[in-house]
């Protein structure tokens, strides 16, 4: 392979708000950049409906991929200058590898659909999934580009994705309990909604990884800087990717796509402008193509149409989600949670349907989880290393991640039109609006 592996003449820069200058040195990274298929990735907001709640926060997909490439560049120019491998087999960095971590660190998100998660909820699509097929498919510029490396490159690039690869320093510079990708997205998206919960030491953080037979650990005397991470993570979670008027506006997107497909499979959209590129993923029929012409902008031109559509809940949706007007919500837990069906049909006796005006909502199911080494799901764990070369887990060494380790935080809400916490002239209303109230207070469902 490293035949194949064409050099720039001269290194590009891009410049970049987190990381100043993003370094490209080969011509192959280049080539990929300029795909039609990680173009796309600019018109895929990072954070997708958290732009209602953080209005700075309109940064892409595209400039995210971009950070966790520059971050893995980093770390292989770390092991290759520290930690070369002198003898096979001795857990030290192979840098024939580097290639196929840049490229994957690259191309980890190019599957992602037009706003993301939400849209993978509605219409049962995987981005991983997506990504690994348009990395392998013959029909992509990404594919031909990786195939001028070697034929069997795009698996090799794809195998990273699925966790499948046999170099787990590799797998782990992209997936793991702190890996490229989220040390990118912390702190980018710190920077981009003005907050500081996600401002981490990626400087220390980067100098005291080193790899080992095992995949990749952390030197002793870096455990404060990792453990720093951690709890950044943590906020950024609580205080940012769970923040509750994000999840009402992603209610709202998500009942407006279930009303449009559900309009669709009734023929009652025949008369209408049809969303012709929505069409196949309402059939559950999509090619390659059909998900790489969806994006943010494509999503929103269809629901600035769906504005003037003659059904009032399509219409209604469309003016709220366009028009940043966000379900609200109250707490609910296990006490409270029997409650939730007579609170629904009461906000169907006020005039809206409850199939598409109410929902619930748990922090909990999101993508990602907080630290827990011991979780089913887990990935790999965050090991320290000794000054005697031996491991140890980070929660057994650290009393502040051990106090998160295994706790489940977030919350459940129950979401519903603004209007039922507003008194009305509407008499009748309001005696909805008072019973409605019976059960909230404070943000919460009360007994």
């Amino acid at each position: 392979m490293a035949d194949n592996i064409k050099m720039l003449p001269r290194e590009k820069v891009f410049r970049d708000p987190i990381h100043n200058y993003i370094h490209v040195q080969h011509q192959v990274i280049l080539d990929l950049i300029n795909t039609k298929e990680f173009q796309r990735l600019r018109r895929i907001k990072q954070l997708g409906t958290a732009s209602f709640t953080f209005q700075g926060a309109e940064h892409s997909r595209f400039t995210h991929c971009m950070g966790v490439y520059e971050i893995t560049r980093q770390i292989c120019d770390n092991f290759q200058r520290n930690y070369p491998s002198k003898t096979p087999g001795d857990g030290l960095w192979n840098d024939n590898e580097r290639l196929v971590a840049l490229c994957a660190a690259l191309l980890h998100d190019v599957g992602h659909g037009a706003y993301s998660h939400t849209f993978e909820h509605i219409f049962n699509t995987d981005h991983e999934m997506w990504t690994q097929k348009i990395i392998t498919s013959k029909e992509t510029e990404i594919n031909h580009v990786l195939r001028q490396v070697s034929e069997d490159f795009p698996e090799k690039v794809a195998s990273v994705i699925a966790h499948t690869y046999p170099n787990p320093q590799v797998v782990q510079m992209i997936s793991s309990q702190i890996d490229a990708d989220r040390m990118d997205y912390l702190l980018r998206d710190a920077y981009f909604t003005g907050t500081k919960y996600g401002m981490f030491d990626l400087t220390r953080i980067l100098r005291v990884m080193r790899p080992y037979k095992g995949g990749i650990a952390f030197d002793n005397d870096g455990m404060h800087a990792v453990e720093d991470y951690v709890l950044c993570r943590f906020q950024m979670y609580q205080q940012i990717y769970f923040h509750p008027v994000s999840r009402g506006m992603e209610v709202v997107l998500t009942k407006l796509l279930q009303r449009a497909k559900d309009l669709y499979e009734h023929n009652h959209m025949r008369d209408f402008e049809m969303p012709s590129l929505l069409v196949p993923f309402f059939e559950d029929k999509v090619t390659i193509d059909d998900y790489l012409l969806l994006d943010d902008g494509i999503l929103n031109t269809y629901f600035t149409l769906w504005q003037s559509y003659p059904d009032e809940i399509l219409k209604d949706l469309a003016y709220r989600f366009l028009s940043r007007k966000p379900f609200k919500s109250s707490e609910y837990d296990n006490k409270t949670k029997h409650f939730l069906p007579e609170l629904a049909q009461i906000v169907e006796n006020a005039g809206f349907d409850k199939k598409y005006y109410t929902a619930t909502n748990s922090s909990f199911d999101l993508p990602y989880d907080v630290y827990n080494p011991n979780s089913n799901k887990s990935r790999t764990q965050i090991e320290i290393m000794q000054d005697d070369g031996s491991l140890i887990e980070l929660s057994t060494v650290s009393r502040l991640v051990n106090a998160l380790t295994g706790k489940i935080l977030g919350d459940q809400r129950f979401y519903f039109p603004k209007s039922m916490l507003l008194e009305q002239t509407d008499d009748l209303f309001n005696n909805y609006y008072l019973e409605f109230q019976k059960h909230i207070h404070n943000d919460k469902i009360v007994l």
